[in-house]
């Protein structure tokens, strides 16, 4: 292998450095490089988007807008106005009471509540109430409400009247909470009693159901019983009222008999003879011979 023919063979690192003091660093292509990213930057922080089903509250230091912001896309002032999104869609959510009722059991009602945020309402929830407002506003007051309602009924009237129930609670949680959020619905999934208490309402069932089936036993035997006396007394006043007419008219028993005859030869059977009537005809079946 031939010796390096000079310095520059021997040094490369020296040949490279030499190439860059020859050319200029690119400090125009990174500036220009740094102001796009920065107007990218400006350019994203000025919009935002409100997706549908929802309102913007638009926060400027600190300080929200009197109204909300509807759905679409709008501009801000960068770095300094931040966007608070709202869901004014229905919600479902699940909740518990644990009531007492007037006999003072304990009665848990299994629940699911649905409600929704109008959107005169947004702006308000955000300033005056923190976190989310079914947990502030919704929850507590609906619990209030089915207490108010259960501690007038028993527990086994408020196993019966569980439509009624939500009725009244609905109608009282809506009165309580006002316009700011509106309840759609409360819908009672289920309702707990204790298992001793679940016990004696199905025995106390048990029993009523027997003492109706036997009143109606009493009332059915009853109405026979009167049935009977009623036919009879019918069938009674009926021949009564046969043996009368037939005392004042023989002649009608003669009628019936020739209305009876089948045309064969009639048995006659004397007159008594401290009668005054005629000889019967008795039409009965064939003579003998």
């Amino acid at each position: 292998m031939p010796p390096p023919s000079d310095d520059h063979d021997r040094f490369p690192s020296a040949r490279m450095l030499e190439y860059g003091r020859s050319q200029p660093f690119p400090f125009k292509w990174i500036g220009l490089g740094l102001l796009l990213f920065v107007l990218l930057v400006v350019a994203s922080a000025s919009t935002y988007v409100i997706q549908p089903g929802t309102r913007g509250i638009k926060v400027t230091l600190g300080k929200a807008q009197a109204g909300f912001l509807s759905e679409g896309v709008g501009f801000k002032a960068p770095f300094v106005t931040n966007i608070v999104r709202v869901n004014v869609r229905q919600q479902t959510q699940p909740a518990t009471a644990a009531c007492f009722s007037s006999d003072l059991q304990q009665v848990v009602l299994d629940l699911r509540v649905l409600y929704r945020v109008p959107d005169k309402s947004v702006v308000e929830i955000y300033k005056q109430y923190a976190g989310d407002p079914f947990d502030s506003l919704i929850a507590p007051r609906i619990q209030e409400a089915l207490k108010e309602v259960t501690a007038m009924l028993t527990a086994e009237q408020v196993v019966k009247s569980r439509v009624s129930i939500k009725q009244k609670a609905l109608a009282a949680a809506r009165q309580k909470i006002g316009h700011i959020l509106w309840v759609e619905d409360i819908v009672v999934r289920d309702i707990h009693l204790s298992a001793e208490l679940e016990r004696a309402i199905e025995a106390k069932m048990v029993a009523e159901q027997q003492a109706a089936q036997a009143r109606f036993t009493q009332v059915q035997t009853q109405v026979e019983a009167e049935t009977a006396v009623i036919s009879a007394r019918g069938e009674a006043d009926a021949i009564k009222v046969r043996g009368e007419a037939l005392r004042l008219s023989p002649v009608f028993l003669q009628l019936k008999l020739v209305e009876r005859w089948n045309g064969k030869s009639p048995l006659v059977v004397p007159a008594d003879k401290n009668s005054a009537g005629a000889g019967l005809l008795l039409p009965l079946g064939t003579a003998s011979p």
